[in-house]
């Protein structure tokens, strides 16, 4: 602690004393660099809200490091940082910092000298706050800093785009409160306070509109002199296009374009999924093989199109009769899988008269009229902790959906699993 204050009073260079980054004394040069009205506008502020975006980073990094244990006292070397006065205007100053005991606790000490008077430190300072705030001004992305508790301190003008509101709407209000699902918030401070920074870290928030739009996060972790969490700071964009985009990539590799189901690539992984949980708790597991019956008459009487139509209508027809944790997928022309989970033999026999029925009731016409009818045969299988992989699932509802058809079509087989 200074036990002569008059000291620092009446040093002609700019004095702050901070702790935590909260202003504890300025004296009267500090108050009239910052073009204070005096020294309690200051006092209780926090430091960083008068250094200008541009340096907040570097001014952060270097306060962290004068407290830190290599420098042992040793003030930073000076360096030239841009600031904004209370009174809104832009000065360039040259900043030393130590640190100090103050009151019994640790704080740093922060000596400032205005070095705005010189002509051309003055042009380039114009012209870089310029050229930043049109960058700023402009950017797609969306400039924000947060404290600990996740309060929005600063948010850039980017926001009105993305999210639709001022700036001074966010501000004060939390980061979480426009997250959708609140595990998208969690997992972004988890991986933040594990790894210190993210880039490119997926999520989604709510636009003033209401509509949903994903993002991408890079942001890094603030930390108060004693090491401790302070905040986060970074950029976040709209990134709803490309996620669309990726979606939609997605659909069209793992959809079967005319029916809308699963295809046979896409349908198999599931399978291989719903086989891992079942052999990971015991679950019970059914599958069901369906071919149409005499399908290529159907193409020859009436065409491919109309084949096309039928399956379609097909497809609807089985769907109706599925939950939505089921999967249903066209393995190749006219052949499908079903995938029924926590679903016993019982039960999978039940789904599967449920469509032949909804197959049988349908009424179709060709293009003249023609009335025709859809039938299939179904083969069955259930899970079996014996079978060295869904591999042996699959081959016993291929044998059952075989006797099916060896049987006369139009029915229902089921192959139980041997021994």
């Amino acid at each position: 602690m200074f036990h002569d204050l008059r000291l620092l009073q009446a040093l002609p260079a700019a004095v702050l004393v901070t702790q935590e980054g909260a202003i504890r004394f300025a004296n009267a040069a500090a108050v009239e660099l910052l073009e204070a009205p005096d020294t309690g506008a200051l006092i209780g502020r926090l430091s960083a809200d008068f250094v200008h975006p541009i340096d907040k980073s570097r001014s952060s990094r270097r306060i962290q490091l004068v407290a830190g244990p290599e420098q042992a006292g040793r003030p930073n070397k000076s360096s030239e940082f841009r600031i904004r006065t209370q009174a809104g205007n832009l000065r360039m100053v040259l900043i030393s910092s130590v640190a100090v005991d103050w009151e019994g606790a640790p704080a740093v000490l922060m000596c400032g000298l205005d070095m705005t008077h010189q002509s051309e430190i003055e042009a380039q300072l114009r012209e870089s706050e310029q050229n930043f705030r049109r960058l700023f001004d402009n950017m797609q992305d969306v400039y924000y800093r947060t404290d600990a508790q996740g309060v929005v301190q600063h948010v850039g003008p980017g926001v009105r785009r993305v999210l639709g509101y001022e700036p001074h709407e966010i501000e004060g209000r939390t980061a979480e409160s426009y997250y959708p699902q609140s595990s998208d918030r969690d997992a972004f401070k988890a991986a933040i306070l594990e790894k210190g920074e993210v880039s490119d870290f997926p999520g989604q928030m709510v636009r003033r509109d209401g509509t949903v739009i994903d993002i991408s996060i890079s942001s890094h972790a603030l930390y108060d002199q004693a090491g401790n969490f302070a905040g986060v700071e970074g950029i976040y964009r709209d990134v709803t296009q490309r996620k669309n985009l990726e979606r939609d990539l997605h659909r069209l590799a793992t959809t079967d374009m005319l029916t809308g189901m699963a295809n046979r690539r896409a349908f198999l992984e599931c399978a291989e999924s719903a086989y891992a949980r079942s052999l990971g708790s015991g679950e019970p597991l059914t599958l069901l093989m369906l071919d149409l019956d005499h399908f290529k008459s159907i193409n020859d009487r009436f065409g491919h199109l109309e084949g096309d139509r039928a399956l379609v209508e097909f497809s609807r027809a089985a769907r109706g009769q599925l939950r939505a944790s089921d999967v249903v997928g066209r393995l190749g022309g006219e052949e499908f899988g079903v995938l029924l989970p926590l679903t016993t033999l019982d039960e999978g026999l039940d789904v599967a008269r449920r469509i032949l029925d909804s197959l049988r009731a349908l009424q179709l016409h060709g293009d003249a009229g023609q009335a025709y009818t859809l039938t299939a045969s179904l083969g069955l299988s259930t899970f079996d902790a014996r079978d060295r992989s869904v591999r042996d699932l699959l081959d016993r509802a291929d044998q059952a959906l075989y006797r099916a058809k060896h049987q006369g079509r139009n029915q229902i087989a089921v192959q139980e699993p041997a021994g």
